[in-house]
């Protein structure tokens, strides 16, 4: 049953992020503010059966991850924090990248499916990354990317040291939550 409700949080989430695009005339007809707080609601109601169905569901391995990928997977998730805001950062990465916050989901997938095994951890972290890989599709073909300007690199660099906070807040919490994330 949990595996249900993972799956379902999964789906739930990729169709309210993915709604404007798979769905457009129902959006749309929702208009502007309570279009965003349904997608809101929906995207919050997702997270709550990601996390309630991935936390109960049967531990079923696929494959053991060698040790050395938790070394990798810290390293990604160090790129996956600096790029989740990076398009609010007006300094020169950011005129070089089209989709960080989907670019550093898919970071994040992609370094949590290689240290976890199982199958809840394939049906979240490959359904969340399937989902932003197919998102970034959709958009480029429906959109022109407008490259927004490069800004000074100084403020790319403040950025890398407050992405290196926010990275150990996360492994605080990680530990904290019983998941010793160095290996």
């Amino acid at each position: 049953m949990n595996f249900l409700i993972l799956t379902l949080g999964v789906a739930l989430w990729a169709y309210s992020h993915l709604m404007k695009r798979v769905t457009p005339n129902f959006r749309a007809s929702l208009g502007d503010a309570r279009g965003k707080g349904v997608v809101a609601l929906l995207a919050f109601v997702a997270l709550g059966l990601m996390i309630w169905g991935y936390r109960g569901a049967d531990v079923i391995v696929l494959w053991n991850p060698p040790a050395f990928l938790t070394h990798i997977n810290n390293l990604l998730m160090l790129i996956a924090v600096f790029l989740v805001n990076l398009g609010k950062v007006p300094g020169l990465l950011r005129s070089k990248m089209r989709h960080p916050m989907l670019g550093a989901v898919k970071v994040w997938a992609l370094a949590h499916l290689l240290v976890n095994g199982d199958l809840a951890s394939v049906i979240l972290f490959g359904g969340m990354l399937a989902w932003a890989v197919f998102d970034m599709i959709k958009i480029n073909k429906m959109q022109e990317w407008a490259r927004p300007a490069a800004g000074p690199v100084i403020y790319d660099i403040g950025y890398g040291f407050v992405s290196l906070g926010v990275f150990a807040a996360i492994a605080w919490l990680h530990t904290y939550l019983g998941y010793w994330p160095f290996g």
